[in-house]
């Protein structure tokens, strides 16, 4: 496990409300923490610093389009990689066993656990301080709790059981820690966000900090996780995560976009259905996804072209989508053709649909990228609140808030539809393979709900069993969690 004793050394230096100065980095050498928090700038720098984690999974290797973060897509079996790549990604792409020596595996677990250490340090050192006002020390350490909690249900969904470890690394004794049980990996998710909830934070925040209204999605997210696989906490829970999604709607605080576009436009960056967004800068910090998804062998729609093939839709998939589905329109989830960069009036067609949720026009301008990727969204929470209340009516419901929820998504990809007396779970799961395809969100579905969507039936089946477009095995028991990687076991033995 890294020893994060230097916040300096990686963290971004923010003046309040500066969304581009959140994303500047300050090498300001080494401090020692007891040296460091002495002014409430060092502190927002600390805090701000326990956001970095949020990016790991987006680090790029030697290769084009590169990057241990498409192998969440290619385990659904819903998605392929148009340029070849090595056996790395071909164990997630085809759904063999993967080796605990897969490098993108060592990635992951990074992501996990280095941002973790630097929360803890963060919250042990901002305890102490006494300089703040209790309000503002509380707003700091609400949004620690939450990254803390953000990190540890992203490695326990990923990976099972898994060291759990609150207290910061001083020194290199007693850095061999077991693996905790699910259960008590996710009773401290909830015991953060918990502190989160009430540390005073606003519902909003357009400078993407955590706010209020992250914290309360994400704790329903968690709840309706516990409810289902592999705990399977039932009814109690689902009733929790009903309970927090309804709150979160009646906050009236958020709003589905009428346009889809409207969801790519760096414009409206953390407003109206954007709730919890990793923070992407054209200058300093850009976005690769626009790029890496562009046809390939390369065609000239973009001005960068040589980037692309990293992540493409299945036709079996994009198939699923309903001829009159707003998702399915040109330029709305996917494209199919596009003008010749500089050369509108020649349209190019492309041989397979390719992916538009993260097309950017302001990078076909500049060569870069600014746009955020939206971890929370709308979307998710209204799905979530209609999952949660039909599972806890047995299945299906005629509950007025479900059914709203489920049929705001729904009506915007189906302007003329009727609103349903009755909505199944079914539906509503469907809904969120259509609705959040893409997006990161739909394997942590499939394991939650032991799900898939048929995409030759175009119903939602069971997981154990499906053979996925892109993959040549069916899902079976041991593809559920990813091997805790080789390196970290030979480094800790208590992780076998």
């Amino acid at each position: 496990m890294k020893r994060l004793v230097n916040i300096l050394a990686f963290v971004a230096v923010l003046s309040t409300g500066s969304c581009s100065k959140f994303l500047e980095e300050d090498q300001a050498g080494f401090i020692s923490p007891d040296k460091y928090y002495t002014t409430e700038e060092q502190v927002q720098a600390a805090v701000n610093g326990t956001y970095a984690g949020l990016d790991d999974i987006f680090t790029t290797g030697i290769g084009v389009a590169v990057s241990p973060s498409f192998l969440l897509e290619y385990l659904t079996g819903y998605s392929y990689r148009q340029r070849p790549s090595d056996n790395a990604d071909n164990e997630f792409l085809r759904l063999d066993p993967v080796d605990p020596a897969n490098g993108h595996l060592e990635q992951w677990w990074r992501s996990v656990y280095y941002p973790l250490e630097n929360c803890n340090s963060v919250i042990d050192n901002l305890s102490r301080t006494t300089f703040l006002t209790e309000s503002a020390k509380n707003k700091y350490l609400g949004e620690v709790y939450f990254l803390r909690a953000w990190y540890y249900f992203q490695g326990v969904r990923l990976f099972g059981d898994i060291p759990l470890k609150t207290t910061p690394t001083t020194d290199f004794t007693n850095v061999h820690i077991p693996k905790a049980k699910q259960e008590e990996v996710y009773a401290q998710i909830i015991s953060d966000l918990k502190v989160a909830e009430q540390s005073g934070l606003a519902w909003t925040d357009v400078s993407g900090h955590v706010s209020a209204g992250a914290v309360k999605s994400l704790l329903a997210k968690v709840y309706i996780t516990m409810a289902g696989y592999p705990l399977r906490k039932g009814n109690a829970y689902y009733q929790l995560a009903f309970e927090k999604a309804r709150e979160v709607i009646g906050s009236n605080e958020f709003s589905l976009f009428t346009s889809y576009a409207d969801l790519r436009k760096n414009s409206l960056k953390n407003t109206g259905e954007h709730i919890f967004s990793l923070q992407r800068d054209m200058v300093i910090s850009g976005n690769m996804l626009h790029f890496v998804m562009m046809p390939f062998p390369d065609l000239p729609v973009t001005i960068q072209p040589a980037y692309g093939g990293a992540l493409a839709p299945r036709i079996e998939f994009y198939n699923a989508y309903a001829a009159n589905d707003k998702r399915k329109e040109e330029q709305v989830f996917f494209f199919t053709k596009y003008p010749e960069f500089n050369n509108p009036s020649n349209i190019i067609q492309l041989p397979v649909p390719l992916i538009f949720k993260y097309w950017d026009d302001q990078a076909e301008q500049t060569g870069k990228t600014g746009q955020n990727f939206t971890y929370l969204r709308y979307a998710d929470l209204l799905l979530l609140c209609a999952e949660a209340r039909a599972n806890l009516d047995g299945g299906a419901t005629s509950n007025a808030t479900a059914i709203d929820a489920w049929f705001d998504v729904h009506q915007r990809a189906f302007p003329t539809s009727v609103k349903p007396a009755q909505l199944n779970i079914n539906d509503i799961l469907k809904e969120r393979f259509l609705e959040l395809s893409f997006e990161w969100q739909t394997w942590f579905d499939m394991l939650r709900t032991r799900k898939a969507l048929n995409t030759t039936t175009g119903q939602v089946v069971d997981l154990i069993g499906y053979k996925a477009p892109n993959h040549v095995n069916p899902f079976a028991a041991r593809d559920l969690l990813l091997p805790i990687p080789l390196s970290e076991v030979q480094k800790n033995p208590l992780l076998k």
